[in-house]
């Protein structure tokens, strides 16, 4: 489990407490992917023009996963540059999540993200080292998908709903 390392309150100015790191963390947990949430993945192109595209992305065991077909846009820029940021709009929260996207090839977090994504609707299942289904968004491009974990360095969030503040946290690897 990914836990921040500084915390920075960005709304003490009116007042409000900084909000803890577990109320981010647990709306992914209990959100994902039951909620009809849109996640977007921000990436650098080669010519460092910024690129972005909606994701389906999990919270799966404290870490952020979406997945990429290898021809697409996103990945293509991925494997440039890891560097990425995602942003979701959860219920009470906006939240933006930067850090690196690191592929993921083993079988047992293959299969144990691929069974998250069953619970939620879609028919996930492991071809090899990357994700397969009978469909996905267009945006993730053909089959067969790989997938993603996200590593924080921060986060920041703004909470929509009471009690309201605006946080960053900041992690380290």
């Amino acid at each position: 489990m990914t836990e921040p390392t500084k915390t920075k309150n960005l709304d003490d100015r009116y007042g409000f407490a900084a909000l803890p790191w577990s109320r981010a963390r647990d709306l992914l947990a209990t959100q994902t992917p039951k909620e009809n949430l849109s996640f977007f993945v921000g990436t650098v192109r080669p010519d460092g023009r910024p690129h972005s595209a909606p994701v389906g992305a999990i919270w799966v065991d404290g870490a952020l996963y979406f997945k990429s077909g290898p021809g697409t846009r996103r990945a293509r820029n991925l494997a440039a540059n890891p560097a990425c940021v995602v942003s979701v709009r959860l219920n009470g929260l906006d939240l933006t999540l930067e850090g690196e996207a690191q592929r993921v090839t083993d079988s047992a977090t293959l299969e144990r993200v691929a069974a998250v994504y069953r619970e939620g609707g879609w028919p996930a299942t492991v071809d090899g080292d990357s994700l397969t289904a009978p469909y996905s968004a267009p945006s993730a491009g053909a089959p067969p998908w790989s997938l993603y974990r996200l590593v924080l360095d921060r986060a920041i969030g703004v909470a929509t709903a009471e009690p309201h503040g605006a946080t960053r946290w900041d992690f380290s690897r």
